[in-house]
């Protein structure tokens, strides 16, 4: 195993342990480590709102552009000043929540085959976001600004694309007028609005994307913001002087760590690093990885066109066109670029159902790695060999907590793609065919490795969502658990609770007459 991988998969069980910890807290809908993508938009808009407001008092020249943001702090501090501390707190926290993000993808593995588009087009936005955040400081032109300006034009001069040092030209007092202000600022608009564009293409070939967390998340952390501009409203520094070199400066760590990294080393190692670190991410994708699975199969024979696949895919890699051999019926069409091999869209299809009385099960669209007909195999012959006076079947996910060892003399256990590619029709099969209880085991709220597939599976036990669990089968024989990777101990745990919680409800009632056995 490479030294990548073992990092990788170190980061993978970290945040794993920490997500689920913060899962006990904030639960999975507020948990912001399983949001860091919605919560980066939320703070951008934050920005936008802010960003426009201190524009419309902003006085581009020399002369004013301090004392016009000063003025908001001091003199309008109840407003001007809260948004100028909302902006400059949501603007670290963007790069913050962009920085976990794009960890957190690493770790998981979410940066190539289906997801490579997504991973190439994200890189560049960072280079926009802290263009814009260094430009922020100019702004406001405090010593801060001066050092900030002065640091980075000494960092530009290094580049062999300037035939004069930039650096001069904040050398001497005389040395800027009025229109690099104006400037600044129409670069400060510019960029997010390209950030903007470059997110948009970043999510492009996602459904249902969260654009915003949780309100809950929201109010939460826009209340945090709002008691940091409390206790620490953003201020500016002492007014710019190029007469006079800015030292003892406060940097903004989460934006300006550049600056004294160049001390500390050299504008070499610098660019050295940032340009080092942009192309091993763009290379990343095309490192070697495990080999990529089968993509969904659309039988046509028995695709209706009933669109369920093409709505309940996460990655839209599933469209509808005209069918060759059904008049007036649509097909299925799967892209093989976007498709991510989860088998959710098998889970949807009318067709995956074990009831029907084919010898072999052929469904409208599955996986060739693990089909429909070999799932119903593999129940049906489990369940021959079970033994007990609790029969179980365990219905787990590749991508959460191993079932395979839960496997025994009283419990059939099936591994799944993912939970989503489960049909609920199978569900009632197994009870049909001599089990007492039913675990469904995945991934924890939100975390789904293919984003939907809890979610659309919860949907349709509860009858919200097609093809769902038919009322007449007994919720209290259906258990659904939550379960990581990690938590393999907790999930036999849980799963030996539900196994005696269903014994006591066996003995303390008349045990129901067991379904009969049919096919239809």
């Amino acid at each position: 195993m490479s030294l990548h991988a073992v990092l990788r998969g170190n980061a993978q069980i970290l945040f794993e342990r920490i997500e689920i910890f913060f899962d006990g807290i904030f639960g999975g809908a507020d948990n912001p480590l399983r949001h860091l993508g919605a919560l980066g938009l939320f703070f951008l808009w934050i920005l936008v709102a802010t960003g426009l407001y201190l524009y419309t008092v902003l006085d581009t020249s020399i002369e004013g552009v301090y004392s016009s943001i000063g003025y908001l702090s001091q003199e309008q501090w109840y407003l001007g000043g809260v948004l100028r501390s909302l902006h400059r707190y949501a603007s670290d926290a963007f790069v913050l929540a962009m920085m976990l993000h794009l960890v957190r993808e690493w770790a998981y593995g979410h940066y190539y085959g289906f997801r490579l588009y997504s991973w190439v087009t994200g890189v560049p936005l960072i280079w926009l976001a802290y263009i814009s955040g260094i430009g922020g400081y100019w702004i406001v032109w405090d010593r801060l600004a001066q050092f900030s300006a002065i640091a980075t034009t000494e960092l530009l001069d290094w580049l062999p694309f300037f035939n004069e040092p930039t650096a001069r030209n904040f050398l001497a007092p005389d040395s800027i007028n009025d229109r690099l202000f104006t400037v600044l600022v129409f670069i400060h608009i510019g960029i997010p609005l390209m950030l903007i564009l470059g997110l948009w293409a970043h999510v492009n070939r996602i459904s249902r994307v969260d654009y915003l967390p949780s309100r809950n998340l929201m109010a939460g952390t826009l209340a945090s913001f709002l008691v940091l501009a409390a206790i620490a409203p953003a201020m500016s520094d002492a007014p710019a002087n190029l007469a006079v070199a800015a030292n003892e400066v406060k940097l903004d760590w989460f934006i300006l760590f550049i600056h004294p990294l160049t001390d500390i080393t050299s504008p070499a190692a610098v660019w050295a690093l940032i340009f080092g670190a942009t192309i091993l991410l763009f290379a990343l994708p095309f490192l070697p990885h495990p080999r990529p699975q089968a993509i969904a199969v659309v039988d046509a024979a028995n695709c209706n066109g009933c669109s369920r696949c093409h709505a309940d895919c996460p990655y839209e890699a599933i469209t509808m066109a005209i069918h060759p051999d059904k008049p007036g019926h649509k097909i299925a069409i799967v892209d093989p670029d976007l498709c991510a091999s989860c088998g959710i869209c098998a889970g949807s299809c009318p067709s995956s159902t074990p009831f029907r009385s084919q010898e072999k099960l052929v469904t409208g669209i599955d996986m060739p790695q693990q089909p429909v007909d070999v799932i119903r195999q593999d129940l049906e012959t489990q369940l021959a060999q079970l033994g007990g006076s609790t029969r179980l079947v365990v219905f787990g996910c590749d991508k959460g907590a191993d079932v395979r060892g839960l496997a025994g003399t009283d419990t059939a256990a099936i591994s799944l793609l993912c939970t989503g590619m489960l049909p609920p029709s199978f569900i009632e099969y197994a009870l049909r065919s001599g089990a007492d209880g039913i675990v469904i085991s995945g991934c924890h709220d939100n975390g789904c490795d293919f984003r939907l597939g809890m979610q659309w599976m919860r949907e349709r036990l509860a009858h919200q969502r097609e093809p769902h669990l038919r009322p007449s089968v007994p919720q209290d024989r259906l258990q659904v658990i939550h379960a990581s990777r990690g938590e393999s101990r907790q999930l036999a745990t849980a799963i030996e609770e539900f196994r005696k919680r269903l014994a006591s409800q066996m003995v303390a009632s008349t045990k129901p007459p067991a379904f009969s056995r049919r096919k239809v």
